[in-house]
Order: structure tokens, then C-alpha cells, then sequence
């Protein structure tokens, strides 16, 4: 039976009952009336979580006593004692998995209980990664105990269709380079099936090589570090468990993969999850480019409001790339609370290695 408990702090509307883990078809319920759900917050994502990797549901829904109801989505690694293990939305790799409620958005009061709450959990960490749609409501709440970092998600509107996006949102270059690419050899496939799951890995690996080699990073390293962080099965739960919402664009040039993008949509917001290429191949043909077009085309007429690209530092190459087809770069906030402090040992054991590797972020 999932446990129900009542919170000794409660808000001045009454008492707040929690659910963990939440279930899922309240959950899902909050998923289509939160206007703002990205996919990664949804209970498939967190299945696609636990299916491939040490972690269960820790998901937690809280009823307040005025009515509104909120998710916080959690993982937990399994496996190890309650004040050893994490919880986390979401482990890295896996993107945004902020709360949901409804109707509207928390009050102060109700998202400084929220943290509290989590700040409870007997785990060595808590942390919860919110969206670039997020209420202001939980920065201001954010207790001193959990530690705040900001970056940067691109994000593309796509209000008004695609003629709209096309016309005033893409820059010059990128309706320039999708041009060239149409006139070219390139030609694409698009899969909702999973079946070119592993040819887009392919060139996954390829782009790892080139990486390594931009960053002055030993290969065989390269190989364990991306393949850790983004292994096939990962790819392969997310296309089962999404099927059709889970659509995997390939460019070929003669024949040869050259590049892919993975897209994954639920309600009004498609995400751009994953991308790769064989740069010798791709990168004359612009078929980066092309695919990009295409897959916000299909978002547009599937109805998507927002087209989300991912997190970039401002300024990067990859950044400038984004900008470039409209999307526009947003704060968004990651809280963590830890009664060690891992996050600071895991940055300086990192930088440690790469000054002795001589390492240079791409």
C-alpha cells in the first residue's frame, strides 16, 4: 500500500497530505492540466529512469487543505541506506523534473512547506531541477539549506505557427544553411518506431571521438565517460515507453548516417533530447540544420507551443547555434540540499583530473 502521512506542518488552510510514491494516475492527471509539463516530468520519463539504471520511485504528492494539488517527481538509488543514497529530479542526463500542481501555481506558503519537507528526507541529497516556465513563487520560498545554481535552457516559442517561426524567429544563416541542405544530397528518415535507434548511437559515438579530441581527452576515457552518461538503453527505454512521441530524425549523405536529433514531445512542448553527427559528412551539407527545421516543423504542426533545446553556457558555440533558429536562452534554477557537501568534492575531483589531462571544455 503506498503511504499516506500527514505533515505536522501545515499551511493556513489545514493540514497537507503526502503521498509517496505519488500516484500515478493523479500524477498524470496534474501532467494535462499544468499547461507547462515538459515530458521529462511525466511518469514515463521516471520509468525510463528506473528501467535503466540503480533508482526507484520516490515521486511525492502533496494535497493541500484548499484544494490544490502538487508533484514533486523523485528518484531514488536503491540500494543503499536511507541516509547514504540520493534523491533527485533528475539524476544527470536526464534534464528537468521541477513540480507540478494544480490548479495554478503554489502560494509562498505552500512552496516554502514543499522545501521543507524535502529538506527532511533522510537522504545524504535531495535536489530538484525546475523548468524555464517555473514560478517565481519557489525562488522566493528557497530556504538558505538548499544551494541554488543557474543555468541556461534555449527555448524556441512557437506561437503562431510555422510560417511565423520561419519568417521571424529563424536568423538569416539558418534559413540560408536549411536551404543549401535541401539542395543537397542529403536525405532523411524520421523514426517514431525505434528503429534507428542504433544507427543514431553510431554517430553518437563518433561525435564522443570528436569531442575527446577537442578536449584533449583520451579516447578510451571518452568512450567510458559519454557511454556512462548516455548509454544506448537509454535511448532504447525512452523510444519504447514514448513510441510515437518519441521521434528520431536521421540525416544520411550518400547513403551514410551524418546526423540525427531526437525529439521527444508531450502537450504543448517538444524537447529536443539528443544530437549527433559525423561532422566530415554533416557539416558541409548543413544537414544539422535541416533536421532541426524539419523537427520543429512537425512540433508546429503537432500542435507544440514551445520548442525546448536544451541547456547551453551563453555564449558557446552550441548556444550560438540554438539562437540562431529563435530559441532564446533562460534562467533556470537547480536547489540542492546535502548534509555533505558531494557537489563541491565531485567539481574539484573534476577539475583536478582535467588539469592533469590538459582538458578544454568544447
Amino acid at each position: 500500500m503506498t503511504p499516506v502521512e500527514v505533515l505536522a506542518q501545515t499551511t493556513a488552510a489545514g493540514p497537507v497530505r503526502v503521498t509517496s510514491p505519488a500516484p500515478r494516475e493523479a500524477w498524470w492527471r496534474l501532467a494535462e492540466e499544468d499547461g507547462a509539463t515538459l515530458v521529462t516530468q511525466t511518469p514515463s520519463w521516471l520509468d525510463s529512469i528506473c528501467a535503466t539504471g540503480p533508482f526507484v520511485d520516490a515521486s511525492r504528492l502533496y494535497v493541500f487543505g484548499g484544494g490544490r494539488r502538487l508533484v514533486v517527481p523523485l528518484v531514488r538509488r536503491r540500494g543503499l541506506p536511507g541516509r547514504l543514497t540520493t534523491e533527485e529530479a533528475w539524476p544527470s542526463g536526464w534534464g528537468i523534473g521541477g513540480p507540478l500542481a494544480s490548479p495554478g501555481a503554489p502560494d509562498e506558503e505552500e512552496a516554502l512547506l514543499v522545501f521543507r519537507d524535502l529538506a527532511r528526507r533522510p537522504a545524504l541529497r535531495v535536489g530538484v531541477r525546475f523548468g524555464p516556465d517555473a514560478d517565481p513563487v519557489w525562488a522566493s520560498a528557497a530556504p538558505p539549506d538548499f544551494a541554488a545554481e543557474t543555468l541556461t535552457t534555449h527555448v524556441l516559442d512557437l506561437s503562431g505557427g510555422f510560417d511565423t517561426v520561419w519568417e521571424q524567429r529563424f536568423h538569416a544563416r539558418a534559413r540560408r544553411e536549411t536551404r543549401k541542405a535541401e539542395r543537397s544530397s542529403v536525405e532523411v528518415e524520421v523514426d517514431r518506431e525505434g528503429r534507428l535507434v542504433s544507427e543514431f548511437y553510431g554517430l553518437y559515438e563518433t561525435s564522443m571521438l570528436r569531442w575527446a579530441r577537442q578536449q584533449h581527452e583520451p579516447r578510451a576515457l571518452a568512450r567510458l565517460r559519454r557511454s556512462r552518461a548516455f548509454p544506448q538503453r537509454y535511448l532504447e527505454a525512452v523510444a519504447d515507453r514514448f513510441g510515437a512521441s518519441c521521434a528520431i530524425y536521421l540525416a544520411r549523405v550518400g547513403g551514410e548516417p551524418a546526423a540525427g536529433v531526437v525529439v521527444v514531445s508531450y502537450g504543448d512542448r517538444a524537447k529536443n533530447w539528443r544530437g549527433a553527427m559525423d561532422r566530415d559528412l554533416a557539416h558541409p551539407v548543413h544537414a544539422t540544420s535541416l533536421l532541426q527545421r524539419l523537427a520543429i516543423e512537425d512540433a508546429c504542426a503537432e500542435g507544440r507551443t514551445a520548442y525546448v533545446m536544451g541547456d547551453s553556457r551563453a555564449g558557446s558555440s552550441l548556444a550560438i547555434f540554438k539562437e540562431g533558429f529563435g530559441a532564446e536562452g533562460r534562467p533556470t534554477l537547480r536547489y540542492r540540499r546535502e548534509r555533505l557537501p558531494l557537489t563541491e568534492a565531485d567539481r574539484v575531483m573534476r577539475t583536478t583530473a582535467k588539469r592533469l589531462l590538459r582538458f578544454r571544455d568544447a
